[in-house]
């Protein structure tokens, strides 16, 4: 609990600063070259089904083992060090690259700002950098609507998540849990290429966001209760009657409770990759006509939800301390 508090605290106070991603790139990135070059070397289409799946479900068990083994040599520098303040502190800040609650924020206020002063292109440009999507045939109300799904979404696997895991299980568990998100994110998709090899990927990361999912659900619940405007009863309706109506067994608690919060219909038909997907709306009701001061409202849920993480993880700490 303690090192989750100080690895929350260390993000949110410097995030990843952009000059040091230039030079040395980040945790994700490495993690992710790793992936890509699986995936080109591995995931042959000359292979049957069965082979790539079997090869998919080795780069899991190797993104595993690998996080464990780094996150054991954090523990024991930790626990080897002679100044254990500051190897603390430094772990502290290496596991805070792992939580995204201030990039997170910056990105989805980046897509309303570019909206109200440039427009939509920019809007659409802005939108760009934080989904998977198609943008460029999204109207207004469908960019604001991508963003604060994604805002929800990320939330969810992006912060509480990592955040979850290194309270539960220490270094090991937050890079475990970050190294199969991010395979998730670049092979577990169901299209020809991946639809074998990234499974195992896919699988594991809807088990180890289950969690967090519902945590975060409860988390934007109650900030809605400090918000003006918002509806903590709404909110908790809406995730009760829509969550699992979501294609992911995960992104549809956080996105329900925050349209349900702010009376607003999410989700819905939408393209990825050039592919349609049919997707149910979540909070059919809720006002579909959105505009950029809904991003900000949802921001501002996002940050009373992120201090209420905090103020959690901030109790568990002193109990931990105490004990």
């Amino acid at each position: 609990m303690i090192l989750a508090l100080a690895a929350m605290l260390a993000e949110l106070a410097t995030g990843y600063p952009q000059r040091i991603f230039r030079r040395i790139g980040h945790p994700v990135s490495w993690i992710g070259a790793g992936i890509a070059a699986a995936d080109r070397n591995w995931n042959r289409e000359r292979r049957t089904p069965a082979a790539r799946f079997a090869a998919g479900a080795l780069l899991v068990v190797l993104l595993l083992a690998g996080s464990v083994a780094i996150g054991l040599a954090f523990e024991m520098v930790l626990a080897l060090s002679a100044s254990g303040t500051v190897a603390f502190l430094a772990i502290a800040i290496a596991m805070g690259t792992l939580i995204a609650q201030r990039s997170l924020h910056d990105h989805v206020l980046a897509v309303a700002e570019a909206m109200e002063t440039e427009g939509l292109e920019a809007g659409r440009q802005a939108l760009s950098l934080v989904v998977g999507r198609d943008t460029q045939a999204l109207d207004g109300a469908g960019v604001v609507r991508a963003a604060i799904e994604s805002l929800a979404e990320n939330f969810s696997d992006g912060v509480v998540a990592p955040v979850v895991w290194l309270a539960v299980a220490g270094p090991a568990g937050a890079i475990a849990y970050k190294a199969v998100n991010t395979a998730d994110s670049m092979i577990g998709h169901r299209t020809a290429r991946h639809e074998a090899f990234g499974k195992a990927a896919a699988r594991l990361d809807d088990l180890i966001n289950l969690p967090a999912s519902r945590l975060a659900a409860v988390l934007i619940a109650l900030a809605a209760l400090v918000q003006p405007g918002a509806r903590c009863r709404d909110a908790i309706r809406t995730v009760m009657r829509d969550a699992r109506q979501h294609r992911s067994p995960n992104a549809g608690w956080p996105e329900a409770a925050v349209a349900g919060a702010l009376g607003i219909r999410l989700s819905g038909p939408r393209v990825y990759g050039g592919v349609p997907s049919s997707d149910a709306a979540i909070n059919a009701g809720g006002r579909a006509n959105l505009v950029p001061a809904d991003i900000h409202r949802a921001l501002a849920l996002y940050r009373r939800a992120d201090a209420l993480l905090i103020g959690l993880l901030a109790l568990g700490a002193v109990l931990q301390w105490a004990l």
